[in-house]
């Protein structure tokens, strides 16, 4: 259970240290989008059971156009603004700001990613996704999607930290999402001087992506305990929680998402946006989209309306 206060020798004995950390430097992705990107990047490209990590902001016509997946989920979560979802499956739906979509895209999905006509007046539409990889029984199941409304994702707070329960559980609070790859994914705001120390499951990997403020994450003595936003913090293995406290003079808040997974311990082999075990699963997905089969069929005709508008394809 998640405590705000725990005697330092137990914390000592138990806790995740961070053995990597990265800034997500700005690049270029999509129609004129900017994203940050942390996993998947040539320099550390996998983290199982977690493929990418992107801080996005766009603003309108910029946006990620019609596009595939499959073999694995993305997770999308908005943190200001909000964007339009189409697929070629007929489902469409606005990811408003605090809002969250767990999209299975398993045997195949075409979809586009766009600022929605009621954020013309909003500079940037920011926020998060997260790729997820799916395990060889769960890569060509049905696509699917869990939605979630800003005002109907669990919080709760206590003792000056603030947590929203994006996937697992926090204190009793659970997450409504079902996890096919078992995930816990918190979104934590720590107001000055407080400090948390989370459980993660000893055998899992975990990160944490620093939003806003600065804080330390491990043990203040090592030299990659302190970060602030846009750093990722790959926690190591072997203990069983993250100590983590805002200890700015500045009086600012610090928040960050702590995201941890059971690994699959399965071959990835990954092109772009298909994600399946082998070469020649890689090779039969293209040649399935390519030729509109085996998933892919609905996306022949289809032409997401943002697209349309804008021209492309």
């Amino acid at each position: 259970m998640p405590i705000s206060e725990r005697s330092s020798s137990a914390i000592n004995n138990n806790k995740r240290l961070v053995v990597k950390k990265l800034f997500a430097r700005q690049q270029h992705e999509g129609f004129g989008a900017v994203v940050r990107r942390s996993i998947g990047r040539f320099e550390f490209r996998y983290l199982d059971p977690f493929l990418v990590l992107d801080e996005f902001s766009v603003s309108a016509p910029a946006g990620f156009p019609d596009h595939p997946h499959r073999g694995f989920e993305t997770v999308t979560y908005m943190l200001e603004g909000e964007i339009l979802h189409e697929d070629c499956e007929g489902h469409k739906g606005v990811i408003r700001e605090g809002g969250l979509q767990w999209m299975t895209a398993g045997k195949g999905i075409v979809h586009s990613e766009m600022p929605s006509s009621n954020s013309n007046g909003i500079t940037h539409n920011k926020g998060l996704q997260l790729w997820i990889n799916l395990s060889s029984k769960h890569k060509l199941v049905e696509p699917s999607y869990q939605e979630i409304e800003s005002k109907d994702i669990a919080e709760t707070e206590k003792d000056g930290v603030r947590v929203r329960v994006i996937a697992g559980e926090w204190n009793g609070v659970k997450s409504k999402i079902c996890t096919r790859t078992p995930t816990m994914y918190l979104d934590f705001t720590l107001s000055p001087g407080s400090r948390i120390s989370q459980p993660i499951p000893l055998h899992w990997n975990a990160f944490v992506y620093v939003l806003q403020g600065q804080g330390h994450f491990g043990d203040s003595k090592l030299q990659h305990s302190a970060a602030a936003a846009h750093h990722l913090l790959v926690l190591g293995l072997g203990g069983d929680r993250l100590e983590a406290w805002n200890g700015s003079d500045s009086g600012l808040p610090l928040r960050f998402i702590l995201v941890a997974g059971e690994p699959i311990g399965e071959p990835m082999v990954q092109f772009g946006p298909f994600v399946m075990n082998t070469q020649e699963e890689i090779d039969e997905t293209i040649d399935d989209f390519e030729n509109f089969r085996n998933g892919f069929e609905k996306a022949r005709h289809w032409k997401s309306q943002a697209a349309s508008a804008l021209g492309l394809f």
